[in-house]
């Protein structure tokens, strides 16, 4: 059975670069002063080093010192807590978005739209599986970034729920961001999580944030504004997204495809 109210929030931070231990202090102390109630917290992309395509020099395993990080904080607060990192498995590196839940069970995705123009492909092994997390109830899919401009990958055939873009997303293509995180929302009936970041990267790349909570019919929920660090928080309904999708059954007209 699904809880009826899932409490979202996303933390939007301006993340130091390269430096694991000073993000995982800034998000400890920002976990202190969430709401209790809440129930997943999102993190933007490689929240433990920014967008960093130094691989080799920051990579953690499944089992260092950043995801052990996430399972004690997760446990700690009783929240899941969900977002990428650069990981290294079997002598390869990974965009490796985490969903972590209290228990200590861990779910992940690779991204899969490497992203060229920034030279990603050369640096990561891309993803080949789409992620669909069942947490209380709710169907959750995880995507990353530049992942946000591929509809066919994001495309609900009713399997999910809630769908999730962790990104470090620049402020020259905000326009983009604001309009296809409202786009997949609509196209897929679903509640869309945007999670991104603020502030200056090591590449002089700026970020100017913009995360938001938006409900299946392209609502803003919640958001937070140009270049403010912060968290925001809202309730996903589970009755009103299978009220609106059983009133306006627009997913079952949805064209069939592989991939």
């Amino acid at each position: 059975m699904s809880q009826e109210i899932l409490n979202i929030a996303v933390f939007q931070l301006d993340l130091v670069w390269e430096k694991p231990a000073a993000n995982r202090e800034k998000i400890d102390e920002w976990l202190r002063k969430a709401n209790k109630k809440t129930d997943v917290v999102f993190l933007p992309e490689m929240f433990a080093t920014g967008y960093s395509m130094n691989a080799a020099k920051l990579a953690e395993p499944m089992d260092g010192e950043t995801v052990r990080w996430m399972k004690k904080c997760s446990s700690e607060h009783q929240l899941a807590l969900c977002g990428s990192l650069i990981i290294r498995e079997d002598n390869q590196y990974f965009n490796r978005l985490l969903f972590v839940e209290p228990s200590g069970e861990i779910h992940f995705y690779n991204k899969r739209h490497l992203f060229t123009m920034g030279n990603e492909e050369s640096h990561f092994r891309k993803g080949t599986e789409r992620l669909v997390v069942d947490y209380k109830g709710w169907r959750i899919c995880p995507l990353i970034c530049y992942d946000l401009r591929f509809p066919v990958w994001a495309r609900n055939r009713n399997e999910y729920d809630i769908l999730v873009y962790s990104a470090n997303w620049p402020q020259s293509r905000t326009t983009v961001w604001n309009t296809l995180l409202k786009a997949r929302a609509i196209e897929n009936q679903s509640y869309v999580v945007g999670a991104n970041r603020v502030g200056v990267d090591g590449n002089t790349i700026s970020y100017s944030g913009n995360s938001q909570l938006i409900d299946p019919k392209g609502n803003i929920l919640a958001e937070i504004g140009d270049h403010h660090k912060g968290i925001i928080i809202a309730g996903f309904s589970h009755s009103e997204l299978m009220n609106f999708r059983a009133a306006f059954p627009v997913l079952n007209d949805a064209d069939s495809f592989t991939i």
